[in-house]
């Protein structure tokens, strides 16, 4: 059979997500959803919708922009709205980065290199130091653009405000720009909002499907000054048109607005991912200091792997990536308390 792939298709590697089992009912840890349901608002807001999906939604997710705006200090024109903060990185690298140098760290959201390969960016990876935190003096010296995950996945670990400032001011001195993937923000106790107005190289990227709880839906969201936003709207209309749809954009608004749900969930997950952490620790695991709504747990004695079909057998699935500096590592997502229970049982039992 002929191969009708393009060379760049042909040589593609395409990013690889999260188990989503279907049929079997499982304690599902490993794609880092919230154990939580929306705002029970998002109902009603949705409910609204249905008789008007017969009609385009708005080209650019006025409502969701300015429901953005109010929750973060910001004005709608310096919010893009995508179809996940997944399409919201892609456009950044096809507006910042496409036929550029660009630096990440070597443990990041795996899916950065496929992105760069797609788009033709030339990619460059830093290693994370031995306790897994960001070289920050390497980045500085590095002669191109900057992408960061804040707090980082898989590794869980955050880099304090201070420090993602010097990163800002040095992609600024040398005008290349930095996105700080703040996929996990809501987790941690500060993130790089406040920059947005010092820097405008800055782009800082949100995900409603973590502590929104809104993973089926799908809404991801750039924050910067207008001007660099602008671009990401120029490449999105160039060979993309479509907007986020009239349902997930009227659940956007309602879960942006009830800021006391979200931190009512935050509160409860964080609380959880603690309790969690300190007994893992207390059984002689290695586990990363979280700011995430996940951990990353190390067993002294039991592989990876091992650790990770013990789990499965009893109905619980977790993240085990192949990377050999975290291969004998698992990703857990922090679930509700009866399910982390779950997984502290297993680990019990493994001593």
């Amino acid at each position: 059979m002929h191969d009708y792939r393009s060379p760049l298709a042909a040589t593609l590697e395409p990013y690889v997500g999260g188990e989503q089992p279907q049929g079997r009912r499982f304690i599902k840890l490993n794609t880092n959803e919230s154990p939580y349901p929306p705002s029970p608002h998002v109902r009603a807001a949705v409910d609204s919708q249905i008789d008007l999906l017969n009609l385009y939604p708005t080209v650019t997710s006025e409502p969701v922009q300015e429901a953005a705006a109010r929750a973060f200090g910001l004005t709608p024109a310096q919010v893009h709205v995508g179809n996940g903060s997944d399409e919201i990185l892609a456009l950044c690298f096809a507006a910042y980065f496409a036929g550029k140098t660009l630096y990440a760290p070597d443990l990041t959201y795996s899916f950065y290199p496929t992105f760069a390969q797609l788009f033709q960016v030339d990619y460059h990876e830093i290693p994370l130091r031995e306790d897994f935190t960001v070289d920050v003096d390497a980045f500085l010296a590095a002669p191109g653009g900057i992408i960061l995950a804040n707090p980082n996945a898989p590794s869980s670990v955050a880099l304090p405000m201070g420090e993602i400032r010097r990163l800002c001011q040095a992609a600024h001195d040398r005008e290349s720009v930095i996105i700080v993937d703040e996929a996990y923000a809501a987790f941690n106790t500060e993130d790089a909002l406040a920059l947005i107005a010092e820097f405008d190289n800055l782009v800082v990227t949100r995900t409603m499907s973590k502590a929104h709880g809104l993973a089926g839906m799908r809404v991801g969201l750039a924050l910067g000054q207008e001007s660099i936003i602008q671009a990401l709207a120029d490449v999105k209309d160039s060979f993309n048109t479509y907007p986020v749809d009239r349902l997930a954009c009227a659940a956007a608004v309602a879960a942006l607005d009830d800021t006391a749900y979200l931190h009512k969930t935050v509160g409860m997950v964080v609380a959880t991912r603690e309790r969690t952490r300190e007994a893992l620790l207390r059984m002689g695991m290695e586990v990363l200091p979280s700011r995430t709504n996940f951990l990353l747990v190390r067993h002294p004695r039991v592989s990876g792997e091992e650790m990770q079909r013990r789990l499965r057998e009893r109905d619980i699935i977790v993240r085990r990536f192949s990377n050999p500096r975290i291969r004998d590592y698992l990703r857990i997502s922090i679930g509700t308390d009866a399910a982390m229970d779950a997984v502290l049982a297993v680990y019990r039992e493994s001593l």
